[in-house]
């Protein structure tokens, strides 16, 4: 959830002027039986800015930036519609959690939150609206698109096999991203291509790719500038290989087509993995109190937090485990083992990241229901031997998640209506 960063919560732009009542009332987009207005827009666009201007990234001209902010803000309306449709909420309580997240990285309470917050005209109230937004749309990608990958060994294996002798060579990637519709006739192919064709025509021109990405690109991290990262060879298609290998670093691939989009990409960097890979891992137990019809998300939440006092009054996390928790691993009291990053729904990861070994976390909300967590060690450990498995295995999901995210959103596009007014007719 990289939005709860206090840079860019307490950004300028949350205190955004008043604008002309004309302009306040004017209708952008139409979506389904809900509307954004160009305030709504204009207040999106300066937190673009803003967090544009932290990454280092020169902001695109206003209308391009206009035109990828509300696209961006479709998306999420047509989300949030399909969120409430289907009876998925974030509870008072799950923002607490965050607002507490927020106020401890910055080393504040709630109320040394607060003042920062009015202090650049903002409010607790505006940015418990904003962390709602969040949480669900990241239920919703959970839910109905990161839950239904799967990668087998048999892919793994396979993988392994077709890039043999390539599997310790890395390529860090940025990409710019268009997106072509489920049965799109050739004009409409065209038009995808001749806006891909503009976009390479000026980072030839000189134009940065962060910058033609955040114009151009229609992934959601346009707004990182298209950066994928570091990706594994061994996770890449082969001739995708051959053509990143005729690239010099900081070169830029001619357009490529694949999983139903056109794309741009940059190799920003290069590397040779071999030797050694020490990778963070942390042992760790933890008590579930699911949610279901059964149990509503107060009375699981009233049941952890007996479970939390017992533990405070003198009794083993491990005993309450066997005792209390709705997990598989009650019988091992609790016992996780060790995790990576990655191996753990976002909520959990980020809260026993943040803890000191022994530490026992307050509760945490997940899809599944209320956690207890206790993180016993931390450890570096050298994955070389294990590692291109475990990358591989990584990698393959990663890459199905963000397909699979483009094309249920694609599908939610296509079944909604949209009267898209940005330019006025």
């Amino acid at each position: 959830m990289k939005k709860l960063l206090l840079a860019a919560c307490l950004s300028a732009s949350l205190a955004a002027p008043a604008l002309a009542i004309s302009t306040v009332d004017r209708i952008v987009a139409v979506v389904n039986n809900s509307v954004i207005t160009q305030s709504e827009l204009n207040s999106r666009v300066k937190d673009a800015q803003g967090n544009l201007q932290r990454q280092g990234i020169d902001a695109p001209a206003a209308a391009l930036l206009q035109r990828q902010v509300l696209d961006m803000m479709i998306n999420e309306q047509l989300q949030l519609q399909y969120a409430n449709n289907n009876g998925l909420r974030i509870g008072e309580l799950e923002i607490d959690q965050a607002l507490n997240s927020i106020a401890q990285q910055n080393k504040t309470d709630l109320a040394g939150l607060r003042a920062l917050l009015e202090k650049d005209g903002s409010s607790i109230a505006r940015l418990r609206e904003q962390l709602r937004s969040e949480l669900l749309l990241e239920r919703i990608k959970e839910r109905e698109v990161n839950s239904r990958v799967n990668v087998t060994d048999q892919e793994v294996a396979q993988v392994q096999q077709t890039t043999a002798g390539l599997n310790r060579v890395e390529y860090r990637l940025s990409a710019i991203q268009v997106n072509i519709p489920e049965n799109a006739t050739p004009a409409q192919v065209e038009e995808r291509r001749q806006k891909l064709l503009k976009a390479r025509a000026e980072i030839q021109a000189g134009k940065s790719f962060a910058q033609a990405a955040a114009a151009y690109s229609e992934a959601p991290n346009a707004m990182q500038g298209g950066d994928l990262g570091w990706r594994n060879a061994s996770a890449l298609p082969q001739d995708f290989i051959q053509l990143l290998n005729t690239l010099q670093v900081g070169g830029v691939t001619e357009l490529v087509r694949a999983s139903g989009s056109l794309y741009l990409f940059k190799l920003t960097d290069k590397r040779d993995g071999s030797g050694p890979q020490y990778v963070k891992q942390y042992k760790v137990r933890h008590i579930l109190i699911k949610t279901n019809e059964a149990t509503s998300d107060a009375d699981a939440y009233a049941r952890i937090l007996q479970v939390q006092d017992r533990i405070k009054r003198g009794a083993k996390f491990e005993d309450m485990a066997r005792q209390f928790s709705e997990d598989g691993s009650a019988s091992l009291g609790g016992d996780l083992g060790w995790v990576t990053e990655g191996d753990t729904v976002p909520d959990f990861e980020r809260t026993f990241r943040q803890m000191a070994a022994k530490q026992i976390s307050e509760p945490v909300k997940t899809p599944f229901g209320w956690h207890l967590i206790q993180l016993d060690e931390i450890r570096s450990q050298d994955v070389s031997n294990d590692r291109e498995k475990l990358l591989v295995k990584q990698q393959i999901r990663q890459r199905k998640i963000e397909q699979s995210y483009t094309d249920w959103l694609e599908q939610l596009r296509a079944s909604a209506f949209i009267d898209d007014r940005l330019v006025e007719k």
